[in-house]
């Protein structure tokens, strides 16, 4: 029979939550939470530590602002403390004097998961072996290349087994050890629809989002992780803080991959057209914003200067958007996305579940923006039609990338689709002044910042003239709307300014006209090698 006293320590084990509680400047903090705990309890744990007073500051996990319940909040979640808009000055406030005591407070284990997957058994062997190392002496080593900090974490061997990028040490974060600096974490970054500190929630989710490995997305998790070797710039933490025991970070953690060199290195033609495809639906799922060819691996796997290779993606920091932007999708012209889909492929398209993948993300990030979620369903959505429909990837890359027409930037096909439904599902008018007042606010951002110049017939997807002059009246048509609404947009399409009811309207309208979209490309035979693009790399 078993004890009072063991019922009441099992009790007392259920009712405590470990949270790891990260400031805007990077500092982070891991927490034992009891139940009765409430926003103002992880508050004034920090404030002792880091001297911010409470009224000054916000807590927050993803989109969710923590005023005070905390029940969202599962064990292991990062939490972010920022000051309020109010207080916060344009350049990175220094924190000299509270770093060595959040380092003494927390007596986190040298690495900690975040997160509760269904099976971490291969992230705790390599942890595990991370670990192993360190205690043996073997130090990490800087990663050079790239706009953001990386370190490479060793085995007993001393081979590079793991590449960890803390979220404080991306481009514009506050401890960016490459001097590219200036933000806090939860600003916009590197692209607008991307914050300062969330890439790392976006590599793991690509990892989970790689159903059967079919991409060949590396082994990826979210962790906390303790070392003297990550970047701490001056001004956040004072020169007294580097000892011995080092900073905790928030970071993700990937399996390193011996390859041979990146896609950047030769040239295209010998990669297995499987390979190009499996990465392309990928990107195109997860609206990658920054596949370029050197976070493509390639390894050989047979021998001989021609022997057969293999490729690897990596870097996907820069994917699931907040709205749709500009992609960047490497292979875009490269022979193999032109050749149609496999029989495997083609059935791995049609096993695709959005609303699966959606509530996957929720269960396992719960931090990731709905906003997020809501791009890859809309991707995901246009995928599976432009498959069906018969379109190859360089044509499904190609409506989802702008074009240059004279010096002008243009909403992509897709952005064109989708602002036609949203035009649709609204039922708006063609002026600003009949749009009335109890509209809601996507209504009215939709016809004063989206829809302007776009009509039904102008998009080419009317019952007559789904022609060649279609197509251009709606190029025309968009211009002109691209060029009132926003000097350099970012985004023409912003998923976050409808509520749900309007969401799931959008999503059947969008089907309804994203087929009608396609026979239209088709005869217009728009072709994407003679077209230029306007998108960009980061080679982050």
């Amino acid at each position: 029979m078993e004890s009072p006293i063991s019922n009441k320590m099992s009790v007392s084990l259920l009712n405590k939550r470990r949270v790891f509680v990260q400031t805007e400047n990077g500092c982070v903090l891991g927490m034992e939470l009891e139940r009765k705990d409430d926003a103002h309890t992880v508050k004034r744990r920090m404030q002792l530590t880091l001297n911010v007073p409470t009224a000054e500051t916000s807590l927050t996990f993803g989109d969710i602002l923590l005023n005070n319940d905390l029940s969202a909040i599962r064990t292991d979640s990062p939490l972010l403390l920022t000051k309020n808009l109010m207080h916060r000055s344009s350049s990175t406030p220094c924190l000299s004097p509270t770093a060595n005591a959040l380092q003494q407070k927390d007596q986190s284990n040298v690495v900690e998961i975040i997160g509760h997957s269904g099976d971490f058994t291969e992230t705790k062997e390599l942890v595990d072996e991370i670990v192993i190392a360190l205690r043996s002496n073997i130090e990490p080593v800087p990663v050079n290349g790239g706009l953001g900090g990386a370190y490479y974490f060793k085995n007993l061997n001393g081979e590079s087994v793991a590449i960890v990028k803390p979220t404080d040490e991306e481009p514009f974060a506050p401890n960016n050890p490459k001097g590219f600096v200036g933000k806090v974490l939860g600003q916009p970054g590197l692209k607008q629809s991307v914050k300062v500190g969330e890439t790392g929630f976006r590599e793991v989710a690509a990892y989970l989002l790689d159903h059967d490995h079919f991409a060949r997305v590396p082994l990826t998790s979210l962790v906390k992780i303790t070392h003297s070797i990550f970047n701490l710039n001056d001004c956040v933490i004072g020169n007294a803080i580097q000892n011995n025991k080092g900073v905790s970070k928030i970071a993700s953690l990937q399996q390193f991959i011996p390859h041979d060199f990146d896609a950047s290195d030769h040239g295209s033609s010998r990669f297995p057209v499987a390979d190009v495809h499996r990465i392309g639906i990928l990107d195109v799922r997860i609206f990658n914003t920054d596949r370029h060819a050197g976070n493509i691996l390639v390894r050989k796997v047979s021998d001989g200067e021609f022997g057969r290779v293999e490729l690897v993606p990596i870097d996907h920091g820069l994917c699931l958007p907040e709205c749709l932007e500009d992609p960047y999708f490497e292979w875009i012209h490269w022979p193999q996305a032109s050749i149609p889909f496999s029989e495997t492929e083609l059935e791995y398209i049609k096993s695709l579940d959005a609303n699966f993948d959606a509530k996957m993300l929720r269960k396992e990030l719960p931090m990731i923006r709905e906003a997020c979620i809501r791009v890859l369903t809309l991707c995901t959505s246009f995928l599976k039609e432009a498959a069906t429909f018969g379109l190859c990837l360089a044509e499904i890359g190609g409506m989802m990338s702008r074009q240059f027409r004279f010096s002008d930037q243009e909403p992509s096909e897709l952005e064109v689709i989708c602002l036609e439904a949203m035009k649709q599902v609204m039922g708006l008018s063609d002026t600003e002044e009949q749009i009335d007042e109890k509209d809601s606010k996507f209504a009215k951002s939709a016809m004063v910042n989206q829809t302007r110049a776009l009509s039904y017939n102008q998009v080419g997807l009317g019952k007559k003239g789904r022609g060649k002059g279609r197509v251009k009246a709606c190029a025309n048509g968009v211009r002109s709307s691209a060029k009132e609404s926003v000097g350099a947009p970012t985004s023409f399409v912003k998923v976050t300014d409808m509520n749900e009811d309007e969401w799931r309207l959008f999503l059947a309208k969008f089907k309804e006209l994203v087929v009608p979209a396609m026979a239209a490309r088709k005869i217009s035979g728009i072709n994407m090698r003679n077209n230029p693009r306007i998108g960009s790399s980061c080679q982050f």
